[in-house]
């Protein structure tokens, strides 16, 4: 597939995607959507990706935002096709059997936060700003938000955040536990492919049953969750990747993993 609104490059196990309309601060249309979803079903197939970045391109935005020029057209139908289509696509990102980083570079409003909120974690320039500001065009999210961001930060920050649609800066970002980390402009490729690396050595099918098991328990009680973890423990242990760690300690030398998710 030809990409005309996404970047998407792969690199040594770790895939850049880079959201690709700087003249529209990188917004959420129906072309670009269709683009991410290919790009995620791609890196879902290709066992040698461990890691995906998601960045914006320009200094401006990471993706400020729905195509308002295309949403104020819609019908009541449409809009429920749209909002369908993006969580559908957001879940796919949510649920991709890698590591996500989302490297926030600007702006990340509506879908834009509503991405981010879908990474695994957040790096973020000094001055990305976010928020959900729906409210002050007469809508609510539309893609997650008021499912996701309360998870993370607590209900009453996320009210307080939807209910404003006020913008807050990558610090109060970062202090209300939305960002990991925050950093300079021009060095934030640099600090989300340094941890993207890290996280890129280590075997993936451990890898890939942490994540699954962090998501699924977070949406279930203590025990099931625990119960979780102990499926993916059991499974683990009969990986290669556990064979090749265990035996590398043993030996006292650095593991070597195959990532592969058999054998």
């Amino acid at each position: 597939m030809a990409y005309e609104n996404i970047l998407f490059q792969v690199d040594q196990g770790i895939a850049t995607i880079t959201f690709n309309r700087p003249k529209a601060l990188n917004a959420l249309n129906q072309a670009l959507l269709a683009e991410l979803s290919k790009a995620l079903d791609d890196i879902a197939a290709d066992e040698g990706v461990r890691v995906l970045i998601l960045t914006g391109s320009g200094d401006k935005a990471f993706v400020a935002g729905a195509d308002i020029t295309e949403l104020a057209t819609f019908t009541a139908l449409q809009a429920k096709i749209f909002s369908r289509a993006g969580h559908a696509i957001i879940a796919k990102l949510q649920e991709l059997p890698v590591a996500v980083i989302a490297a926030v570079n600007g702006f990340a409003l509506g879908g834009g936060s509503e991405i981010a909120l879908a990474c695994d974690f957040i790096y973020a320039v000094e001055n990305a700003r976010f928020g959900l500001p729906e409210i002050n065009l007469g809508l609510i999210p539309g893609f997650g938000g008021t499912q996701r961001l309360p998870r993370l930060v607590g209900a009453n920050q996320a009210k307080e955040l939807i209910f404003t649609g006020k913008m807050i800066g990558a610090a109060e970002a970062a202090q209300i536990g939305l960002v990991n980390k925050v950093v300079p402009s021009g060095a934030l490729m640099e600090e989300a492919l340094k941890t993207a690396r890290d996280i890129a050595a280590k075997g993936r099918v451990a890898l890939r049953a942490v994540k699954q098991a962090i998501n699924h328990g977070l949406n279930t009680d203590l025990a099931t969750g625990c119960a979780i973890e102990t499926d993916a423990f059991a499974l683990t242990l009969a990986s290669a990747d556990a064979k090749e760690g265990t035996a590398a300690f043993l030996e006292k030398r650095k593991a070597v993993f195959t990532g592969k998710l058999q054998g």
